[in-house]
């Protein structure tokens, strides 16, 4: 691709949907040839059920899948607690971060195409990264330093940029991020990284992983590299050749009522849920957390991953290349802020990666890859048990215990 290249405008998931067969399932089969346990199986829906029944969450759409087949897909619950509407197995969900892995295979296949370098500074694309500086807080105040050395495209790809969220603390530097304009959908991805460009990192690039916005500046890299939208080129080259028919930034009034939503108001903090609009369309191609999608649709993109690179005969990612992505990028020396990394976890590029068979409080196996949604999606990929699976929910409060809690009953289905 050029920057030259003719813009294509991105397709909403009905517009896809009506131009294109629905997705394709994944094959079928029977739990005991996959290696699961039925009744251990049955219990992902005795414990989901219980916590439906207690108020905890609307509804759930849960998959697990092992050897290419789907052994267990269930749809629980409600998907719209205000109207009681069932939930389905294709209801829509805001994924929000699950969409970044997505952008992160957009970046390598860039990087495989001879287009950038994982070595190239931001600002050779965004030039305005160019001018950035460190804040530091010095007796309650912020102050300036310049860059040791300039943020790299692996550096946005590992979350090492200093670039940060606004809700990720409460420093100086979030502060300025929560004055900003940052969180609109209403700007575009330019602007958005003009504003971003334009605020202080939080650490030296290199020297932390603090998750943030790094992936939203992806977004951007993609559009100035290709010279195309990131709706364009994600639909072009991933969510095409996967026949993901039904992900997109938004939706139409059409798909309403597929639609899943969440409790009005949290029910254990007793807070307001609010969550954008998923058929309102976005001036902001967010690459960061912008996408919406079904369980059906991001299964195929996990049995992808799964495959090394491949599905149904579409090479999307070269094998080497997704190895590397899902390889520990953090050597010792890198900080870790927040509490997203479990222990016996380092990050990869896109992807959470496992180090360690302990250390971390939820089973698992080294060499497993995954992340989440702020709203309470979730997958993981388990190359050594040749394992897939995916919750997705719209609890946002209740996204740590899912997580863990799927995940333990996952693994405690396998013979």
């Amino acid at each position: 691709m050029t920057a030259k290249a003719a813009a294509k405008p991105a397709r909403s998931p009905s517009a896809k949907a009506a131009a294109a067969p629905t997705t394709p399932p994944l094959p079928q089969g029977r739990p005991q040839a996959l290696g699961f346990s039925p009744a251990r199986l049955s219990r992902i829906t005795d414990a989901f059920r219980r916590d439906i029944d207690n108020g905890t969450i609307p509804g759930v759409v849960a998959m697990a899948a092992r050897r290419g087949k789907i052994g267990y897909f269930e749809a629980l619950g409600v998907q719209n607690p205000a109207t009681g509407t069932a939930m389905a197995k294709d209801s829509l969900f805001r994924i929000f971060s699950m969409t970044k892995p997505i952008v992160s295979i957009a970046i390598m296949q860039l990087v495989e195409d001879g287009h950038l370098l994982l070595t190239d500074p931001l600002a050779k694309y965004i030039p305005e990264f160019a001018a950035q500086n460190v804040g530091v807080e010095d007796g309650g105040k912020l102050e300036l330093m310049p860059l040791v050395r300039p943020i790299t495209i692996q550096d946005l790809l590992r979350h090492t940029s200093g670039i940060t969220y606004e809700y990720a603390g409460d420093g100086p530097v979030q502060k300025l991020y929560r004055q900003a304009r940052v969180s609109s959908r209403k700007i575009d991805n330019a602007e958005h990284a003009r504003i971003v460009a334009s605020l202080p990192l939080v650490c030296q690039p290199g020297t932390a992983w603090n998750y943030g916005r790094s992936t939203d500046i992806l977004g951007r890299v993609i559009e100035v590299v290709s010279g195309r939208t990131l709706g364009a080129v994600l639909t072009e080259r991933i969510l095409t050749p996967l026949r993901m028919t039904e992900t997109g930034f938004h939706t139409t009034a059409a798909n309403k009522g597929r639609t899943a939503e969440p409790f009005p108001t949290d029910p254990w903090s007793g807070e307001a849920v609010r969550l954008f609009d998923m058929t309102e369309k976005p001036a902001m191609e967010s690459g960061g957390g912008g996408l919406v999608s079904t369980a059906m649709d991001y299964a195929r993109f996990c049995q992808m991953l799964l495959n090394g690179g491949t599905l149904d005969g579409e090479r999307i990612i070269g094998r080497k290349t997704l190895a590397f992505m899902a390889s520990n990028h953090l050597d010792p020396t890198v900080a870790i802020n927040g509490t997203l990394l479990a222990p016996g976890h380092g990050f990869g590029l896109g992807f959470c990666v496992r180090t360690h068979d302990g250390l971390a409080p939820i089973a698992g196996s080294v060499g497993q890859f995954y992340w989440s949604g702020i709203a309470g999606t979730f997958f993981w990929i388990d190359p050594q048990e040749d394992l897939f699976a995916l919750l997705l929910t719209q609890g946002p409060g209740q996204r740590e215990y899912f997580r863990t809690l799927v995940r333990s009953l996952v693994y405690a289905a396998l013979e």
